[in-house]
């Protein structure tokens, strides 16, 4: 990719070509544009200069002098996503481990990272996505009802047991709470 500067002319005359930039220059400048989005991980930036050309020994330090800035930082990124996903999508340990492996995130990063999420945190987490989800079920026979539930928590990382026991609690609550509404009646 070649870029042009404007010379004092009028016309096309008036373009002049810069000269190539060096390939630490071209490093810089796809990190910079990179993380300009979003945070990255070394790895994605690797992959990225990786897919582009960049020799790898440039990659490299370039990448190790961002890291040495603050702008790459693991650990900051995993604590984040796990924070985000978590909150946001309701996604469960296990599930956001394998999206920050998959990140290049190392394992000892990926596990102080969801050191963040205590099991009570994630069980609360569970009931919630079960109770939004709970009316669109009502009708169903309850086995079907439980696979249902238990399949969306089971696709969101939750692990087979807990994602069962939310399940049925949640189905025995919605009974208990229909019963006390037909005796009131």
């Amino acid at each position: 990719m070649r870029e042009q500067e404007r010379g004092g002319g009028g016309g096309r005359e008036g373009w002049q070509e810069l000269p190539p930039q060096s390939p630490e220059e071209q490093a810089r400048a796809i990190c910079l544009r990179l993380l300009t989005g979003m945070p990255r991980t070394r790895r994605q930036l690797a992959d990225a200069l990786e897919k582009r050309g960049i020799p790898e020994e440039v990659s490299q330090e370039v990448l190790s002098r961002y890291e040495e800035v603050g702008l790459i930082d693991d650990a900051a990124f995993a604590g984040a996503w796990v924070e985000s996903r978590h909150r946001g999508r309701g996604l469960a340990r296990r599930a956001l481990a394998q999206e920050l492996r998959t990140k290049g995130v190392h394992t000892t990063l990926v596990q102080e990272a969801l050191e963040q999420l205590d099991s009570e945190q994630e069980e609360r987490t569970a009931r919630e996505l079960v109770e939004r989800k709970l009316r669109a079920t009502r009708g169903l026979d309850r086995d079907k009802r439980i696979r249902r539930l238990a399949g969306m928590l089971a696709r969101k990382g939750y692990p087979e047991g807990m994602a069962l026991r939310v399940v049925r609690r949640a189905l025995e609550a919605e009974g208990d709470e229909a019963d006390d509404a037909e005796n009131a009646v």
